[in-house]
């Protein structure tokens, strides 16, 4: 059933409404439709504003797609809420924040401050020392096996950069990695993008304030982690740890805990390969060199 608009267009009477508070994806679209019909507008002018199809912003404002990160800006200039501290592009985050494991939100936010990171890797390179090719080709399997969506997918590639972005600064930051070889030994995407990644690896360790260890097989059980672990000390010397498994995470603020772990960090890098041999090592694979 239709009606006539307040301008002469015809309306829904049936729109599927959503409930705000069932979702940070639900809230954003709600929000959309609301500052659009407050000015009268239709799907189609809306669209037009923020360079999208009507469709698009129909299924956005239904909950039924994620809006992107260039949505969400564009809605704010558009809207004029660029300036004001509920932003749709904070909105936005939100929503991202939810397919993250819980504590790693939180915990990017430290390490972009951090005066040191230490991390430790199983399975596949850290997001700080992966190239867009193997952060895409990572997403594109998620999205492959139905565990996030294509949007979704873009912004865990754009949040690599982000994170990779905020090293950069005046000050940098030291930053030690252990990685397990199955790291480095496990093929991800085409043969070329694999040799790009490893020859990326090879440039990190020549930075100056960067250390690249590989945790050989041979380690056995002096491997001291099985789980992927982050330890920043801040620019006040404060300790925190960041470790997840398949399902959740955890941020760890309480020295008590952490100085364990940061022990066993130390012991990790201790059993080792030194950074030469580890570079060698990658060399050796990028050759074809078991």
């Amino acid at each position: 059933m239709w009606k006539l608009g307040t301008k002469g267009r015809c309306a829904a009477v049936n729109v599927k409404e959503l409930d705000p508070e069932s979702s940070p994806q639900a809230a954003f679209g709600a929000r959309l439709r609301r500052s659009r019909e407050e000015r009268n507008w239709t799907q189609e002018e809306l669209g037009v504003r923020l360079e999208y199809s009507s469709t698009h912003i129909s299924s956005v404002e239904t909950g039924r797609k994620v809006p992107t990160l260039r949505l969400a800006r564009s809605a704010d200039a558009v809207f004029g809420t660029g300036g004001q501290l509920d932003t749709f592009e904070r909105q936005w985050r939100e929503i991202r924040q939810g397919s993250l494991l819980e504590g790693f939100p939180d915990y990017i936010g430290y390490e972009g401050r951090a005066a040191e990171i230490r991390l430790f890797e199983t399975g596949v390179i850290p997001g700080l020392l992966q190239t867009s090719g193997y952060a895409s080709a990572l997403a594109d399997s998620a999205v492959a096996r139905g565990a996030i969506s294509a949007e979704q997918a873009q912004e865990r590639v754009a949040l690599v950069a982000e994170r990779q972005a905020a090293l950069v600064r005046p000050s940098l930051p030291l930053v030690s990695v252990v990685l397990d070889e199955s790291c480095i030994r496990r093929p991800i995407g085409e043969p070329v993008l694999m040799e790009e990644q490893l020859a990326h690896l090879v440039e990190f360790a020549a930075l100056p304030n960067t250390l690249l260890q590989v945790a050989p097989y041979a380690m056995g059980t002096r491997r001291t982690f099985d789980l992927p672990l982050y330890i920043l000390t801040m620019a006040d010397r404060s300790l925190m740890s960041y470790a997840e498994s398949a399902h959740r995470g955890h941020l760890e603020r309480d020295n008590k805990f952490v100085l364990p772990l940061l022990t066993a960090y130390h012991q990790l890098q201790a059993a080792a390969l030194s950074q030469d041999a580890s570079v060698a090592m990658i060399q050796q694979l990028r050759k074809g060199t078991p």
